[in-house]
């Protein structure tokens, strides 16, 4: 029977890393593009920012700034996992796995599930975007020739 990378490997320990990495890939970017737009509005920064469901509201101009930083995040994020995780057909539940973690914070943080459907909209796109992207960049490297070589140094391709 022929090896295949990762085929029936369990790993718990590379599969927490990765999860942690995906995360605090997720949270250091949306804090930059926050931390972007908080200065060019001359806004005051905090967590309620990242956290609450009212900080995508679509009726304001900072709300709308924020949905936007959450959905320039998702490409940021996408870029993540291509470099951390690497495989197309584990995007999806990465880019899943991070959204519901931030569930679970925005949960602690706000006492009550989320309410707005804004709120759910936008991370709803994000986990597709992050996905989508997250995919296509995986299988454009996973795509690539293999180049084989001999013992003296030149491919026999």
């Amino acid at each position: 029977m022929a090896a295949q990378f990762r085929s029936n490997l369990w790993d718990p320990v590379l599969i927490v890393s990765q999860i942690i990495a995906i995360q605090c890939t997720y949270y250091v970017g949306l804090g930059v593009w926050i931390l972007i737009f908080d200065f060019w509005m001359g806004s005051v920064h905090s967590l309620h920012q990242i956290f609450s469901d009212k900080a995508v509201d679509y009726s304001t101009t900072r709300g709308r700034l924020g949905a936007i930083a959450f959905i320039l995040n998702s490409l940021f994020c996408a870029i993540g996992l291509w470099y951390i995780v690497g495989r197309a057909k584990q995007c999806l539940d990465f880019a899943a796995t991070a959204t519901t973690i931030h569930l679970v914070f925005c949960m602690l943080y706000l006492h009550h599930i989320p309410g707005s459907w804004t709120w759910w909209i936008v991370n709803i796109v994000c986990i597709a975007i992050t996905s989508v992207l997250g995919e296509f960049a995986c299988m454009k490297t996973e795509m690539k020739a293999i180049p084989i070589t001999t013992s003296t140094g030149k491919s026999n391709i």
